[in-house]
C-alpha cells in the first residue's frame, strides 16, 4: 500500500471518528437526563403540563422556583401577548423564539438540558429584540425577565 493511500485511509478514519463523536454528543444533549424535580406528581403526570406551550391558568400548576413572582395581569401588554402566542404554539415573530434556553446564568432552577424554551417580548422603540424575554419550562413554569437574564420573576398565570 502506498504512503498516499495510507494517509487517505487515516484521514477518512479520523473524519469518521469525529462524525461519530459529534453524533453521540448531539444525541446525548437532545435526550433528557433524569434529575430530581421539584414538581408535584400531579403536575408531572398532567399531559397539558408537559409542554411549555400548554395553557396553565393557575400558579399552583407550576413548580415553585423560590424566585419573586409577578401576576400575569401585572406584565407589560407585550409580555401578555407573548404568553398568548406561547399558549397558541406560535407563530412567533423571531426565529430565535421557541428555541432552547440554556440557563447559563443559573438563576432559574436547575433542570435537564432542553427543559427551558425562550420567547421574545417586544420592546417598543427597540431596533432589535430588546432585553425582555419569557422563559418557559417543560412543566409549564414560566419566567419573565426585563433585563436580559440578569433577573427573573416567575409568572403567576391567571392572576
Amino acid at each position: 500500500m502506498k504512503k498516499a493511500d495510507r494517509q487517505l485511509l487515516m484521514l477518512l478514519g479520523v473524519a469518521l471518528c469525529v462524525l461519530v463523536v459529534w453524533w453521540a454528543i448531539s444525541r446525548g444533549a437532545a435526550e433528557p437526563t433524569a434529575l430530581p424535580s421539584s414538581t408535584s406528581s400531579s403536575a408531572a403526570s398532567s399531559p397539558s403540563a408537559s409542554s411549555p406551550s400548554a395553557s396553565s391558568t393557575a400558579s399552583l400548576a407550576t413548580p415553585a422556583s423560590g424566585l419573586d413572582t409577578i401576576a400575569e395581569s401585572q406584565l407589560p401588554r407585550e409580555a401578555r401577548h407573548t404568553l398568548d402566542l406561547i399558549r397558541a404554539g406560535g407563530p412567533y415573530p423571531y426565529h430565535q423564539d421557541d428555541q432552547t434556553f440554556g440557563n447559563r446564568e443559573r438563576i432559574l432552577p436547575r433542570q435537564r438540558a432542553g427543559y427551558y424554551r425562550e420567547y421574545t417580548v417586544e420592546t417598543p422603540g427597540s431596533e432589535d429584540r430588546g432585553a425582555r424575554r419569557i422563559i418557559g419550562g417543560a412543566d409549564g413554569d414560566r419566567y419573565y425577565t426585563d433585563d436580559h437574564y440578569d433577573s427573573f420573576r416567575q409568572i403567576e398565570e391567571g392572576r
